[in-house]
């Protein structure tokens, strides 16, 4: 059994988790890094939460003034009673942007945090320096990609049992030593949640073959992000993910491709040398002009 922890990326990393008041929502949020140094806001997938990128704020922190998010209605974020649609998340992240005193940001997001990455890239540019995109989603809808999210997901809140959240995993990184059981045990602790249970459904609005098509983000769109963007190709990732991120890197103007053929879902959480190491110097360009 792998008994690695999420502990082992933070325990010298000096960062301080706490919670902001955000337009009335209780917003957990994870902060590392120089007080003065370029902002770097870090974006979870569905259901997700700041210690997705436990192995992340260490190493960016050394330069970046780093934020890692419980998006609105995940993690240990408040969770109103309303669909979580797009602009509702991007209105959070900004909400968060605000309440820290940041204007601009390098963001980083991964599946549902890309895709809210990238509205803002389209709809707020002013508010954007560099874009990194991994397992994105938002272009496409596919119909038994949204079955198997809403199915995995709802089983595993209505019985949160070790086997049912160690199933979620399976589709988020594909190598078993990665893992964690501390990982494990933190997103059951949060599907144990009184406040999860009962709104699951309005977490997985954007898996809604009614919702979702009008929170996609059209081809035109994608051409029109001009921030310099990083996508990453997770080669073991699900189909879907896969061709998005093959298309947004095609319509973006300014992509370019990491290829990690041998991650599936959380690509900087499975490979965290090779992702850092690549992010770094990407962001890296925007320091040097």
């Amino acid at each position: 059994m792998n008994m690695g922890s999420i502990w082992q990326s933070l325990c010298e990393v000096a960062f301080e988790q706490r919670y902001l008041d955000v337009d009335g929502l209780r917003t957990r949020i994870a902060t590392a890094g120089p007080e003065d140094g370029v902002p770097v806001v870090m974006l979870h997938g569905t259901g997700g939460h700041w210690e997705t990128f436990s192995t992340t704020i260490g190493p960016f922190s050394e330069t970046y003034r780093c934020v890692a998010v419980d998006m609105v209605g995940n993690g240990f974020t408040d969770k109103p009673d309303r669909p979580y649609e797009i602009a509702f998340y991007v209105d959070h992240v900004l909400g968060v942007m605000d309440a820290l005193g940041i204007k601009r940001a390098h963001l980083v997001g991964m599946s549902l945090g890309a895709w809210v990455a990238a509205r803002i890239a389209v709809s707020w540019p002013e508010r954007l320096r560099r874009l990194i995109l991994m397992s994105p989603a938002g272009l496409i809808a596919t119909q038994s990609n949204m079955a198997r999210i809403r199915a995995e997901r709802t089983r595993a809140v209505n019985n949160p049992d070790w086997d049912s959240i160690s199933a979620i995993f399976e589709h988020l990184i594909a190598s078993d030593l990665r893992r964690l059981p501390d990982l494990i045990a933190l997103r059951q602790i949060i599907y144990r949640r009184d406040d999860t249970r009962a709104t699951i459904d309005h977490l997985l609005a954007l898996q809604d073959p009614e919702i979702r098509p009008r929170n996609l983000i059209a081809a035109d769109e994608w051409r029109n992000i001009h921030a310099p963007t990083l996508v990453v190709a997770s080669g073991a990732d699900h189909g879907e993910y896969q061709t998005t991120a093959r298309q947004v890197a095609q319509l973006i103007p300014h992509a370019e491709v990491l290829e990690m053929p041998k991650v599936r879902h959380w690509p900087h959480f499975e490979d965290p040398d090779t992702f850092n190491s690549a992010a770094r110097v990407f962001l890296g360009r925007d320091d040097a002009q």
